[in-house]
């Protein structure tokens, strides 16, 4: 890949909008798309080439809009269909393209279809779900009589038994978000009818919501089998039976012939697959296989936890760089990386990752996000993520919102784990730490809502937030708009090959870039000692420093999550 060659996304940025939590232009603590008109010159003067909206579709929002009930309209509660194509026309106006959130492995249980499908074991759209009786020789609603033993991700059982019918319905996640079945053609055929009509009004690309779980590993005779007993629950591990299923190479590939033949080069579509391995990740993003652009994987956001993300375990930095590194050479020739630190499903990466004391707060989101953005990949930056949001203080469980922290608190204080420890653990991993309101002022709610918000805002904006670094050349959204520049204007940042340096160190990550006899030199300290770097990398203390997040002192001396970017 050359940079004549190169598409257009190896050198662009993203930038996640979750909706809800970004900008209320209407009082009532919830976050719309009027929030977002009224907020984009800040993604324009970010510089950020995309823009991805995670679900304004309406829903019942059980799992805040990732339960559609409507594919093909705008909720109210975000605003209207309108306003959503004004917001594609303001993006398009100031050279940024818009990716729709793609949620098509299960649906609201009211959405029309799945409301149809459960009218009657005889309705038409029956097959357009998971239906099964109970287990052989057992009564519906009898414990243990789920058709598997599957547990969810959302904790508990994955099959809801429908009384009306006797029959149990198949949900991944929340019980309100039924599984379609990919099984059956008309299902598909419905959601690239959907898909096209999303193009059509202009959308640039689709971020797929759990893509690689579409397809179930069906025996003949349509059973699904159990999984392996997971220790310490009364269920079993689904991963073999729903993790990058038999068809699911067959169906991305039908989907880019019926979906993007004729418009493929201006659109992004990337694929959300948990559990992804990289030789997988490598099948998903050739281009020749006509599937995906790139996939977000979650090996490096697992590596801080055992078994359940509310068990966490200190991260290890070597751990890290495996990953990365892992990473970084399997799509090196083969397809491409997506490279994030956190989104909506993550907590904040200064808190987790980096260090958000008062001393090195500032220094340590700039370091992460310099590491980050110097990896050969496509860059994500989640809202508030550039001006080094952080987690919020959580008092009681009854300050969160997310259903998969409220299942998780519920099911492990009723199996006997201490209330006071599992909260301790949420307040850590809980999605609702990236929820809270984007921080864009020191007033009340953060100028987020004149109403009262949906989740409170952190109390720290009253410090950290847009307006307080709008002008501030040292801060960290101006760092942001450096590295992105960086990306837009030397092709080494975007194409050059990637090579490891230092793997075993526990704090100083270090790698070089290179491309047509162009290199780069990127040294992180990732911790609060400080190192000699003339005794790590001779040639780093007399390279030209490109970009540094803490101002020039001593070139053979590393700071304390210093970071720089030299040309030696």
């Amino acid at each position: 890949m050359t940079p004549a060659d190169a598409p257009w996304w190896t050198r662009a940025v993203v930038y996640q909008v979750y909706p809800r939590s970004f900008a209320d232009s209407d009082g009532d603590g919830i976050g719309d798309l009027g929030g977002v008109l009224s907020r984009i010159d800040h993604l324009a003067d970010l510089g950020v080439d995309v823009v991805w909206l995670s679900p304004v579709y309406p829903s019942p929002q059980a799992d805040n809009g990732y339960d559609i009930s409507d594919y093909t309209d705008v909720d109210p509660l975000f605003g209207t269909l309108a306003q959503l194509e004004e917001l594609i026309a303001a993006l398009h106006d100031r050279g940024i393209r818009l990716v729709m959130d793609l949620v098509v492995n299960h649906t609201s249980d009211e959405h029309p279809w799945f409301v149809e499908s459960r009218s009657s074991p005889d309705s038409p759209k029956r097959d357009w779900y998971w239906w099964r009786p109970p287990r052989a020789g057992m009564t519906a609603g009898q414990p243990g009589a789920e058709p598997t033993n599957w547990h969810g991700f959302f904790s508990g059982p994955t099959w809801e038994l429908d009384e009306a019918s006797g029959e149990y319905y198949l949900h991944l996640f929340d019980r309100k978000q039924p599984d379609l079945n990919w099984e059956n053609p008309e299902v598909r055929q419905a959601v690239y009818a959907m898909m096209r009509e999303w193009l059509d009004r202009g959308v640039d690309g689709f971020r797929m919501d759990v893509i690689n779980l579409v397809s179930k590993d069906v025996g003949p005779d349509g059973s699904l089998p159990d999984g392996p007993p997971l220790p310490g629950l009364p269920y079993g591990d689904a991963t073999a039976s729903v993790v990058d299923g038999p068809r699911i190479h067959e169906f991305l590939q039908e989907m880019h012939r019926e979906v993007f033949t004729g418009r493929r080069e201006q659109l992004l579509l990337v694929g959300e697959t948990p559990g992804v391995t990289v030789e997988e990740a490598r099948l998903y993003t050739d281009p020749a296989r006509g599937e995906l652009d790139m996939v977000f994987q979650f090996e490096h956001v697992g590596l801080d936890f055992e078994g359940s993300k509310f068990a966490p375990r200190p991260l290890r930095m070597r751990d890290l760089k495996a990953s990365f590194g892992r990473w970084q050479a399997g799509l090196a020739d083969v397809g491409w990386n997506s490279l994030y630190w956190d989104n909506h499903d993550q907590p904040r990466a200064v808190s987790r990752f980096g260090d958000d004391s008062p001393r090195f707060r500032r220094d340590s989101a700039t370091c992460l996000a310099t590491l980050l953005h110097l990896h050969r990949g496509t860059p994500y930056v989640y809202q508030g993520e550039e001006i080094g949001m952080a987690n919020a203080p959580f008092d009681s469980v009854d300050d969160f919102r997310d259903v998969e922290s409220l299942n998780h608190f519920a099911q492990a204080v009723a199996h006997g784990e201490d209330p006071g420890e599992v909260l301790a653990a949420l307040r850590r991993m809980s999605r609702d730490n990236a929820r809270t309101p984007v921080q864009w002022d020191d007033s009340p709610h953060a100028g987020f809502t004149t109403g009262t918000p949906w989740l409170p805002v952190n109390p720290d904006h009253t410090a950290w937030n847009v307006a307080a670094q709008r002008d501030d050349p040292g801060s960290v959204l101006a760092h942001h708009r450096r590295l992105i520049a960086l990306r837009h204007d030397d092709p080494v940042v975007a194409l050059g090959d990637f090579t490891m340096l230092l793997p075993e160190h526990d704090e100083v990550y270090a790698f070089t870039r290179a491309l047509d006899g162009d290199a780069l030199l990127v040294v992180c300290n990732l911790g609060g000692g400080t190192h000699d770097l003339a005794e790590l990398l001779p040639e780093a203390p007399a390279a030209e420093l490109v970009l540094g997040n803490l101002p020039e002192d001593d070139p053979a001396t590393l700071r304390p999550w210093e970071a720089r970017v030299l040309r030696p």
